[in-house]
């Protein structure tokens, strides 16, 4: 510090301070907002981290608005007709059935097969569902877990309709699709040949939400053709948004049982599958079908005997064709189960479900699929408070791995293909704290995308390639367990195309508890529970640094305001400009070099999920301001002092013309107050005056 000139000191009472901290400065926080949308382009493709696509955001397929078309057919008094998905041969597509077929079907809507249809009877069960004529039972066994678990089906299945009231022969449901959430909008002509629904048919005759969702997902995937024949790990990514893992039962991982516990309990989207063995569909003497998808309902370990069983109980979507072995419903198993245990469990009924145990599950079953929104069945063990941060990209991919079809360079990989760093900062070898989950767009041709083979390489920083994951599926997902460090993903296809694709990158976070300063922001709006998603300040600052070790104030603008900001009632007061942000940095720059380092950074995250915090408690009317006493109020609750004078030119100084004070201008007070406030009692060292300089006085208001 200079002080080569040193005029008569002042001495500073704390109310001084900080009055003259919080007045003296001239109008950092106070810069041009950006117009809405706006932000600066992100290297490496662009991050999805706002609402774009979301179920408060819908993106309309075809550009088709149900509520308007419902209200137009309505004061028409007509029947809608969807002419982007006619009732027509098109929709079903060529190669379906023989084209004499294909001409004889006929298109029927529901009050004209049933006097008194219904969208939903009773509730929505699995067991509403029979398999048609087409083979989707990969999308049925994922529709039957859909029904098991509310939080997801409501997704899917808009209340917002029926054939009771505003009836108009339009229905509308909503599927994930890379990113977003897309609303689908249909006519209810449902195909009908010979008598019989060539697609799914409901077990009671009358309840149609069956054959209207798969007429949708049809509508989303082209034709019905494009359901004959399919992957289940798309259907449940496509009904829930989630991440899915495909578990091999062939080479079943070790902690196998502990896997399916973790996802009963935390109600993940289960299914299962066959192999094929000559064709599809071949039902065994045992009763299993080969080629088949099914469902898994639960996974229990129940007292037998004189110890333990793990059993699996599985459904068919063909509503009927049940497992005749061991633990099946009139097995002897049975008869060595309490009686409490057999009531609540077993369900004696030719209803496609049925029981077998974890040994013949392996046995007679090829792959297990696992959904949820983060990876919580690889939460098993002595884990506790576990929770998963995701980090997300959208890019393209070129051709540059090709050295032949189906043959790639991970070293060419690595040197030319987009890389995405991550962090991992914590580690139990014990347990799996990364999931990467890769997704390419559909191509134009479909068939010619299933034969594409794409994948990720995993690097270390010295670019060695740890691991490596391809598949010929859309999605390919792997877990793993890696030490402390930092790690870059670099997505690979070995085919001379270019697809669009969505990279998600999955980290534990083992050290959270709820008694913490939680890194989840409490305000964040959210498609999943709470629970299942965090922000932590590590994985924030990994994806804005732009693959560096420092943000300056551009990125930090972009944190706040497309990461905090997200929230309505946090960004009613207005978005945080770049010179606030710039003055919000100077207040944590403990270096003084204008950027922020990972340690740097954490201090303000704590503070801003602090205030976040006190914000929302204390906007009891949930206004998006706090008015003065308000803000008194927050001041006393973050443990802050102010007398009514500097209350007052703290109201002026960052309030609005009513005197009230948005969430965007709250940080920028508050962090300045708590900064000056410990900066004095540092200086003071216990004391209520302080001696300065006027260049120590000079450097700290005129950068801070």
């Amino acid at each position: 510090m200079d002080t080569s000139i040193q005029p008569s000191a002042e001495k500073l009472t704390i109310s001084k301070w900080c009055h003259a901290a919080i007045t003296e400065i001239s109008c950092q926080e106070k810069g041009t907002m950006l117009a809405p949308g706006s932000a600066l382009t992100l290297e490496q493709g662009r991050q999805t981290t706002g609402a774009t696509g979301s179920l408060q955001n819908l993106k309309k397929f075809n550009n088709q608005d149900f509520n308007h078309l419902r209200a137009l057919c309505l004061s028409q008094g007509l029947l809608f007709e969807d002419a982007t998905f006619p009732a027509h041969i098109s929709s079903i597509g060529p190669n379906l059935l023989p084209e004499d077929k294909l001409w004889q079907i006929q298109w029927r809507r529901p009050p004209e097969l049933q006097r008194n249809p219904y969208l939903i009877l009773d509730g929505v069960s699995r067991f509403d569902i029979m398999q048609g004529e087409i083979g989707d039972c990969w999308m049925l066994a994922a529709l039957g877990s859909l029904t098991l678990q509310k939080r997801f089906l409501e997704n899917v299945l808009p209340k917002d309709q029926g054939f009771q009231e505003d009836y108009a022969g339009i229905f509308h449901f909503r599927f994930w699709q890379y990113g977003d959430w897309v609303d689908v909008v249909i006519d209810d002509q449902l195909p009908i040949l010979n008598g019989r629904y060539l697609s799914v048919h409901p077990r009671t005759s009358n309840e149609f939400w069956p054959s209207l969702l798969e007429k949708a997902y049809a509508k989303l995937r082209g034709s019905y053709q494009n359901l004959h024949g399919g992957y289940l790990s798309d259907a449940l990514v496509d009904f829930t948004g989630g991440v899915q893992v495909q578990f091999s039962l062939k080479e079943p991982p070790p902690d196998l049982k502990e896997i399916l516990k973790a996802a009963d309990k935390s109600k993940c989207l289960m299914g299962c599958s066959t192999s094929v063995q000559v064709k599809r569909n071949i039902k065994l003497r045992n009763g299993i079908v080969q080629g088949h998808a099914y469902t898994v309902t639960g996974a229990v370990k129940i007292p037998y005997k004189n110890g333990w069983k793990h059993i699996i109980r599985i459904w068919n979507p063909w509503g009927h064709g049940e497992w005749k072995g061991p633990w099946s419903d009139n097995s002897p198993q049975w008869n060595h189960v309490e009686p409490k245990f057999r009531e609540a469990l077993l369900r004696n009924k030719d209803d496609g479900e049925f029981w077998m145990s974890c040994e013949n599950f392996q046995e007679q079953f090829s792959w297990l699929y696992i959904c949820n929104s983060t990876p919580t069945f690889l939460d098993f063990g002595d884990q506790h408070c576990t929770t998963w941060s995701v980090d997300r990209h959208i890019n393209w991919w070129h051709p540059v791995l090709a050295t032949g079809r189906n043959n790639y360079s991970p070293a060419g990989a690595v040197s030319t293909n987009p890389q995405y760093f991550f962090e991992v900062p914590d580690y139990d070898p014990k347990t799996y704290n990364v999931v990467i989950s890769l997704m390419r767009k559909h191509a134009e041709d479909a068939q010619d995308a299933k034969k594409m083979k794409i994948g990720f390489l995993i690097t270390m920083e010295n670019s060695k390639v740890l691991r490596e994951s391809f598949s010929l599926t859309r999605d390919v997902t792997n877990y793993f367990t890696l030490s402390p460090g930092t790690y870059a993903v670099v997505p690979a296809t070995a085919d001379n195309q270019e697809f669009e694709f969505l990279l998600r990158i999955f980290m534990k976070n083992q050290d959270y508890n709820e008694n913490s300063n939680s890194l989840l922001s409490p305000l964040l709006p959210m498609d999943v529970p709470r629970q299942n998603e965090d922000n932590s300040y590590k994985t924030v600052f990994l994806r804005y640094a732009k693959q560096g070790s420092t943000i300056e104030a551009s990125q930090l603008q972009q944190i706040l305001n497309e990461v905090i900001l997200q929230d309505e009632m946090t960004s009613v007061g207005g978005r945080f400009s770049f010179d606030s942000c710039r003055g919000i940095l100077a207040l944590v720059d403990l270096n003084s070099n204008g950027r922020l380092t990972l340690q740097e950074f954490g201090s303000l995250w704590r503070s801003l999920t602090k205030y976040m915090d006190i914000f929302s408690k204390e906007d009891r009317n949930h206004s998006g301001f706090l008015d003065v006493s308000e803000l008194k109020s927050a001041i006393q609750t973050a443990g802050l002092a102010a007398n009514e004078q500097l209350l007052r030119l703290m109201v002026l100084r960052y309030g609005d013309a009513a005197r009230r004070i948005g969430f965007s201008d709250f940080v920028c007070c508050m962090l300045r107050l708590e900064t000056m406030t410990y900066a004095f009692q540092n200086l003071a060292e216990g004391g209520s005056q302080i001696l300065m300089t006027a260049m120590e006085w000079l450097t700290l208001v005129m950068y801070t």
